[in-house]
């Protein structure tokens, strides 16, 4: 999984490659204070408060338009980093030991909130025949499979640019799981799953894709901005016809 990787958006590009309109939550399973807090965004008060960055946290960074490149910064930690916000993911794996895969202290979770927050990995085994297997490093015993990472205390964030909220108590669990396309192209593809039992009336889901890049030619880190939606407010969800 090491190396640098493209966003492949090949769908929902409404919501990923511009800006969406306030109040549209079309897709997102949010309760009424979800859809409250959608409809209060406020771009430029969030720009004048430093949140810019709400869009980039860990529930929605890989939906992004953006690139990635992964590297093992220790023997457990997987390290991924963003061009678009400049954000960096720490994977943390725990030393394997007998027993059910381990996860990490508690001890070694920070204190503070953060928008990647703190994640845990560890190697999922699947039932495949070829082609979704890592390797790679993670521990005495590591074998591959799906990369299984699960983000716990984040800064409160948005799912989408336009303001569709997740909550600090948000659980992020993602499977990072690697495939080979036509000729010698190489992929990895990641569901993410949140969790949210504030905003969110059921588990939202989403699958991104990646594409192995030969260098790093075409990295250009620039800090978390978003541009102005690209049409007028619609009406709250659950609202008056417009």
């Amino acid at each position: 999984m090491t190396g640098t990787w493209v966003a492949v958006v090949t769908e929902d590009w409404r919501w990923r490659m511009v800006t969406p309109p306030k109040n549209d939550v079309a897709s997102v399973p949010l309760n009424a204070e979800g859809r409250k807090v959608a409809a209060a965004w406020d771009l430029d008060q969030d720009n004048a408060s430093g949140n810019q960055c709400r869009a980039f946290g860990a529930g929605a960074i890989l939906r992004q338009p953006l690139r990635v490149q992964v590297a093992w910064q220790d023997d457990r930690t997987l390290k991924l980093d963003t061009d678009a916000g400049q954000q960096t993911r720490l994977f943390k794996f725990a030393p394997s030991g007998p027993g059910p895969a381990a996860v990490v202290s508690a001890t070694t979770v920070p204190s503070e909130r953060t928008w990647q927050g703190s994640s845990t990995a560890e190697w999922v085994k699947q039932a495949q025949s070829r082609g979704l297997g890592f390797g790679g490093r993670g521990g005495p015993g590591a074998q591959g499979g799906t990369l299984k990472v699960v983000t716990t205390q984040v800064k409160a964030g948005y799912l989408r640019k336009n303001g569709v909220p997740y909550s600090e108590d948000a659980v992020v669990t993602e499977y990072f799981n690697r495939h080979s396309g036509p000729g010698d192209l190489e992929w990895f593809t990641v569901t993410t799953v949140v969790d949210d039992p504030k905003y969110l009336t059921q588990p939202f889901i989403t699958s991104s894709s990646f594409k192995r890049e030969a260098d790093n030619s075409k990295w250009r880190p620039s800090p978390c901005q978003t541009a102005p939606p690209t049409a007028p407010p619609q009406q709250p969800a659950g609202g008056p016809p417009r």
